[in-house]
């Protein structure tokens, strides 16, 4: 199924947010897909067991996938972390999404080894983020 790994991300991440479900327009700003094209791929999730889906209200994780998107989620921390830090990307969220169904786990694992800090105390939000301040903020 094609891109369902950053639809399911998706729903994870925007589940941290806001309540559920998750409505079609909030996944589609975040993919920078249009609503049609969330839906359908909502109505395939919904079909393979990994969301509940309901017309005009929007997309919830199954367990199953709530499973499968915690296991990406882990990917697209490290990925994220390595697309600001090392790599120093101004879109590194949008950039980590993308990819995260496309690394193993064992090449994310591999890659968060060559993290800077990897004896630090920071932990990561679930956006990826530490939380401290980039160049585009206006504080």
């Amino acid at each position: 199924m094609t891109g369902a790994p950053q639809y399911l991300l998706a729903v994870y991440i925007l589940g941290h947010r806001d309540e559920e479900p998750i409505r079609t327009n909030a996944v589609a700003e975040t993919l920078g897909r249009s609503p049609a094209t969330v839906t359908e791929t909502f109505k395939r999730l919904d079909e393979s067991g990994l969301v509940d889906y309901e017309p005009y209200e929007g997309a919830t994780l199954t367990d199953a996938g709530r499973e499968r998107a915690a296991e990406l989620h882990e990917t697209y921390v490290t990925v994220s972390w390595f697309f600001r830090g090392v790599l120093e990307l101004d879109d590194h969220d949008a950039e980590a999404i993308e990819l995260a169904g496309l690394v193993s786990p064992a090449v994310a694992e591999r890659l968060a080894d060559t993290l800077p800090h990897p004896d630090s105390d920071t932990k990561l939000g679930i956006d990826g983020t530490d939380g401290a301040p980039t160049s585009d903020d206006p504080t």
